[in-house]
């Protein structure tokens, strides 16, 4: 059995898919803008947090001794969740944790840093202003490079670099030196960029668009069920559905056609079940002055011709019976549409029936409690009920004891009537209410009838507002379930 999917969960689904595709696409943007640098739009908030924050450490290593630059570093280092380092413009660790640094940033501090043909200043001048260690250590730096961001793998690390100039109280010169920042997530603990805003947007959105959508989506998926359920109870020859047609689009063409297809099928059927009534009625009186004529026949004739008249009257009867079945299965379909449903008693229309079809001579076990009524029409839900004893007795009589039992549940009362005869082959189920259906069209006279005992009794269990279904018992058997509106007292 195949798995579905309904369409209401499709567009959902669907729905979800465009906001994940959305969100991977704010992701690769987000990707972008971090290497774009530190004045792209998303990164111009973590511009000014930096930038605020490297001001504050620069102030507090200004005028302290190198030696306590690392204090000052692991402070920051535990107030938030990235490192802080120190890097002179040679590519020297300055201070912080040793570190390891990868080649695009090491490249990236000494980035405009060339080194010295010859050590200390030019006779008669002084340090130049801007040089540091990279002075001292026989380099010379260009001017300081701009803040910068970048993004490293194996392992993925997140890097600020800001260019700041500090003065050791010893020696009272200015250094240029690289803050860096190393977060191991692009949010830097909301340092590098701050989610919270942008997630609860991203929620407001999700919300809105749900809120937004769910009205369209419902409308679209109502008006598709209600035409799903109406075409399955058009299918099973209820041509009295009609959908509703009220929408201006292509869902209420379809409504549209829907309906004006049921009513041709309705003509079509009933005058089709029409036909078959009055062919039927016509054929009655032939029938019946056939049976006077050969009635008699067999008076006038003698004994070696008697045989022939019996056989002619067996066919005759016959024939007589399969055109009082075409009259019952003609009338069942043609009732009017509203007919007057009443309370009635099932108990005293089980016992009635059985005495009509004599039942007396086959196993019958009957549970039906006197309390239990039903709305219907007395004599299409009698006509229904003995077709069924008699289809069972006919085809499952020999087998056992047949059954009938009713049971309640709910607003609703189920009257089952099983045998343990050969059943039905499955793939025959689903047929077995239909006009002239035979499980075995080679069956003779004498072991099957026309076809229309079953498709009788779905017209008069529909008629009467009900449903009626059958299934295959286990080991064997076959039964038949007619559920009809309970009778309040």
């Amino acid at each position: 059995m195949k798995l579905r999917f309904p369409l209401y969960a499709k567009i959902i689904l669907w729905f979800f898919l465009n906001l994940l595709a959305l969100a991977v696409a704010f992701y690769l943007v987000f990707q972008f803008q971090f290497r774009a640098g530190m004045n792209s739009l998303l990164m111009s908030q973590a511009s000014e947090r930096i930038q605020s924050l490297s001001a504050v450490i620069a102030s507090e290593l200004n005028g302290i001794p190198k030696s306590g630059w690392n204090d000052v570093l692991q402070r920051f280092d535990n107030a938030y969740p990235v490192q802080f380092y120190l890097f002179g413009g040679d590519g020297g660790q300055v201070a912080g944790e040793t570190i390891h640094l990868p080649a695009e940033i090491l490249a990236k501090i000494t980035e405009g840093v060339k080194p010295l043909l010859g050590r200390g200043p030019p006779p008669g001048r002084g340090p130049p202003a801007g040089r540091g260690f990279g002075r001292r250590l026989g380099f010379a730096a260009a001017e300081p490079q701009p803040k910068f961001m970048m993004h490293t793998a194996s392992p993925s690390r997140y890097w600020i670099g800001v260019p700041l100039s500090l003065t050791e109280r010893d020696q009272g010169q200015p250094v240029l030196v690289t803050l860096l920042v190393m977060s191991r997530s692009i949010s830097g603990g909301g340092l590098f960029v701050d989610l919270t805003p942008w997630i609860v947007v991203g929620f407001a959105v999700l919300i809105f668009s749900l809120l937004f959508w769910f009205p369209f989506v419902r409308s679209i998926t109502r008006s598709i069920s209600q035409m799903a359920q109406a075409t399955e109870q058009i299918a099973e020859g209820q041509f009295h559905t009609r959908v509703q047609a009220k929408r201006r689009d292509e869902l209420g063409r379809l409504a549209q056609a829907i309906n004006r297809m049921t009513e041709r099928l309705s003509g079509f059927v009933n005058g089709q079940k029409r036909f078959l009534g009055d062919i039927a009625h016509e054929l009655c009186s032939p029938i019946a002055r056939i049976q006077v004529g050969l009635g008699i026949l067999e008076q006038r004739t003698d004994e070696k011709q008697k045989t022939y008249v019996e056989d002619v009257r067996e066919e005759v009867q016959q024939m007589s019976h399969l055109v009082n079945e075409l009259l019952s299965f003609s009338k069942a379909g043609l009732q009017p549409k509203e007919i007057k449903l009443e309370r009635v008693c099932l108990a005293p229309i089980v016992r009635r029936v059985l005495e009509r079809e004599s039942a007396e001579t086959k196993p019958v076990v009957v549970s039906v409690d006197e309390s239990l009524c039903v709305l219907a029409e007395p004599e299409l839900l009698t006509r229904a009920l003995a077709n069924l004893v008699r289809n069972a007795f006919r085809y499952a009589g020999a087998a056992g004891a047949i059954s009938i039992s009713a049971g309640r549940l709910g607003d609703q009362i189920t009257v089952t009537l099983a045998d343990t005869g050969p059943g039905v082959p499955e793939d025959a189920l689903e047929h077995i209410f239909d006009p002239f259906f035979r499980v075995e069209s080679s069956r003779s006279r004498d072991t099957g009838g026309a076809g229309l005992g079953l498709a009788i009794v779905k017209t008069c269990v529909e008629a009467c507002q009900g449903t009626v279904s059958a299934k295959n018992c286990q080991p064997s058997g076959l039964q038949v379930d007619i559920t009809l509106k309970a009778g309040q007292a």
